[in-house]
């Protein structure tokens, strides 16, 4: 049988062999348990030799006053290209250049100020030859990953990534499967790394991630509250009678109670009434009901931590407050509605 056809034949499940899916699963959890263990291989090594030249990689691209250009090819290119991605959107200029490319034009598109990081794991790969000779002859900072070190490409680098030389799941220990996940989780490591010297905040992050279910996420309390005349609110000595008025003409199940000054100095919420039930109840001053420093958030925390604080006291609101005095109220379903869950 020649190679496409065994690219295209079939394998017809084997319905008298009861330990054939146990065998598919098998395999598969023995592919994640050397994946596991290279990763451990990675970990040892950056605690060892891989620790110094992973701190100067950082040190390079953070005093790279231009780009980082990220390049490399098959498994190795879909790794460059997820890296890239991944510095660009947290603080790290960065983007992908195609090796093949470079070498018809787009060696034009890195400038002297930029720094290449190159992977390969063979560190021979004849695509990047004139990538790194190009590094070479302008002086560019060229950081590599590879698992060799005596490597075309090791031997041309300032900095080496000499990453340990793992065995791939793959039961022919051919195709780049555990070598791949140690690249991905390097370059992983390597925007940590620059995300944490670089004081990179979840507000910088949600700048660079302004849709989708992650963007929700990085939504603030001060986003989602609602403000002005929508925030439920009663004196200090406001009889019940007229408390229960103000929360009835809300939909939030709860009201605030400020001082003369305008200070948020306790909520009324429906656990306040029903301790509370009984004749005399509307003609109890507010003060006699409420709960004295109520749980509040800060209008810059991230809803998400706001539905954290809710879930865990057990309460569908919060009050929002800047030096002492409501700013907004948020309720369960403003977050819902925002898609954070």
């Amino acid at each position: 049988m020649n190679d496409l056809a065994i690219l295209h034949r079939p394998v017809p499940p084997n319905d008298d062999d009861p330990g054939s899916d146990a065998a598919v699963r098998s395999t598969g959890i023995g592919s994640l348990e050397i994946g596991m263990q290279a990763m451990q291989e990675l970990v040892e090594a950056l605690h060892g030799d891989l620790g110094v030249p992973f701190e100067k990689a950082v040190g390079t691209i953070l005093r790279t006053r231009g780009r980082l250009i990220v390049s490399g090819i098959g498994k190795s290119g879909h790794i460059g290209r997820k890296l890239a991605a991944t510095l660009a959107s947290t603080g790290t200029l960065a983007f992908f250049v195609h090796p093949g490319e470079a070498s018809h034009g787009d060696l034009g598109m890195i400038a002297r100020d930029d720094t290449v990081l190159a992977l390969s794991w063979s560190g021979e790969t004849s695509e990047l030859g004139d990538l790194i000779a190009f590094t070479r002859r302008f002086s560019i900072p060229l950081i590599a990953m590879t698992w060799n070190p005596a490597s075309t490409l090791g031997r041309a680098a300032d900095v080496l990534l000499a990453l340990p030389r793992v065995r791939e799941s793959c039961p022919h220990d051919l195709a780049p499967t555990s070598s791949s996940l140690i690249q991905l989780a390097m370059g992983d490591a390597l925007a940590v790394a620059l995300l944490a010297r670089r004081g990179f905040t979840s507000s910088n992050f949600r700048t660079f991630h302004p849709g989708g279910n992650l963007a929700a996420r990085l939504k603030t309390v001060g986003q989602l509250m609602h403000t002005g005349d929508e925030i439920p609110l009663v004196g200090s000595g406001t009889l019940m009678r007229d408390v229960l008025l103000a929360i009835a003409g809300r939909r939030f199940g709860c009201v605030g109670v400020v001082d003369e000054s305008g200070m948020l100095v306790g909520v009324v919420t429906d656990g306040d009434l029903r301790r509370h039930i009984g004749s005399e109840l509307l003609a109890m001053p507010v003060e006699d009901v409420m709960t004295e420093n109520p749980l509040v958030v800060d209008p810059s925390l991230l809803a998400s931590a706001a539905l954290e604080t809710m879930n865990r006291c057990r309460v569908t609101a919060l009050f929002a407050v800047e030096n002492g005095r409501p700013a907004g109220i948020l309720h369960v379903h403003d977050l819902l509605r925002a898609g954070i869950v």
